[in-house]
């Protein structure tokens, strides 16, 4: 179908722009020697999957439902990281995971037979207390984290059986950023890396951002693997997602007070919930900052502070155009840390999952409706 009959609301996926997000990270991989990762916290759309299985080097999971995800999915490597595995999640976690990384020595010691009698290779999560995330809410090195273990909190008598480091401390950041983090990790950790087989850099790099030092990160990962001698991995997961998808909703009605608000069949808590956590504003399709007709975007929820880009300051919209009801609208770059945080807040519908291929064709792939709103309720 064509996208201008699709029905409301819906993610949609471009195909050939995931394609060249993953073929950028398949040439991080290929130049750098790392193996890269998928997030499946910050991208698992379904229909996407077989392209990110088939390009990339496996994924990274926060615990056994993304795991199971992973191996249903065909990934070629399934690694698991959970702040804290419980009795009932652990053997299925050991024996469906490549790699499984602990937060804290007590975890290890907890789970060290079980973990030692299984084929994955097992890890530890430190916290190097370096971090350039925007916000405290995405630093996991801030202030009494909960997050990795510490310098000196680290049990250095206590490692027979460890394979790997890990490390998560950026959130949309740079090249130069992971080199400061790196810095502070070997000063940290550096004379038990001759005792590891691989160290993994964690997420938060932004590759597939314009202007990101992609020959930075290759020499950075190239001499650090060489340097030691380990396996480097990356587990980027906005970065597989990056502009390669929109939400797209319908206009209800329009409201005045002061200033016109279209109300949506959409919505910012439910569907696009970091611009309210971060917060930040997204991008409209056709917005115009001249533009003389001007309106805020609010859900179809009970929430008053339901409104696109109010608590980054700006939900002001202007466009060359005015809009009327029925019309369609798209936000930007809606793909990642979307559809895997989404709610049905007020009943409100979840976004079906559409694929748009390289001719501009959609596909629907997914749909959802009142017996998804029931199950989980």
């Amino acid at each position: 179908m064509k996208l201008q009959d699709i029905k409301t609301p819906a993610y949609v996926c471009q195909k050939s722009k995931l394609e060249s997000n993953l073929n950028l990270l398949h040439y991080v991989a290929k130049e750098s020697g790392a193996k890269v990762l998928c997030a499946l916290k910050g991208f698992a759309f379904s229909p996407g999957m077989p392209l990110v299985s088939s390009i990339l080097d496996g994924a990274t999971c926060s615990g056994l439902i993304e795991a199971k995800y992973a191996k249903e999915h065909g990934f070629k490597e399934i690694h698991t990281y959970s702040p804290a595995f419980s009795d009932d999640d652990i053997d299925e976690v050991l024996a469906i995971s490549h790699h499984v990384v602990f937060n804290s020595f007590t975890q290890w010691k907890r789970f060290a037979t079980k973990a030692k009698n299984s084929s994955a290779s097992i890890g530890l999560r430190v916290n190097p207390n370096v971090s350039a995330s925007p916000t405290d809410m995405y630093n996991p090195c801030a202030k009494y984290s909960r997050l990795g273990i510490t310098k000196q909190n680290f049990e250095f008598d206590f490692l027979d059986g460890i394979d790997g480091l890990h490390f998560h401390a950026l959130c949309e950041e740079s090249a130069w950023s992971l080199k400061i983090v790196l810095e502070a990790f070997e000063e940290q950790f550096g004379d038990i890396l001759p005792r590891m087989k691989w160290v993994n850099f964690g997420g938060g790099h932004h590759i597939t951002k314009s202007g990101y030092d992609v020959d930075l990160l290759i020499l950075l990962i190239k001499n650090f693997s060489q340097k030691y001698g380990v396996e480097v991995y990356i587990e980027p997961g906005e970065a597989v997602g990056w502009e390669c998808g929109f939400l797209i909703a319908s206009v209800l009605d329009i409201v005045d007070n002061e200033q016109k608000t279209c109300i949506i069949d959409a919505s910012a808590e439910c569907h696009m919930p970091d611009t309210i956590l971060m917060p930040y504003r997204p991008k409209m399709r056709g917005e115009s900052q001249n533009g003389k007709f001007s309106y805020r975007f609010g859900g179809a929820t009970c929430l008053a502070g339901d409104i696109v880009g109010a608590e980054a300051g700006d939900p002001i919209y202007s466009f060359d155009n005015p809009i009327n009801i029925g019309d369609k609208v798209i936000f930007e770059d809606q793909i990642h840390y979307t559809i895997v945080k989404n709610t049905t807040f007020n009943g409100v519908k979840l976004p079906s999952l559409a694929m748009m291929d390289n001719d501009g064709k959609v596909t629907v792939c997914r749909e959802f409706g009142y017996d998804d709103y029931a199950k989980r309720n």
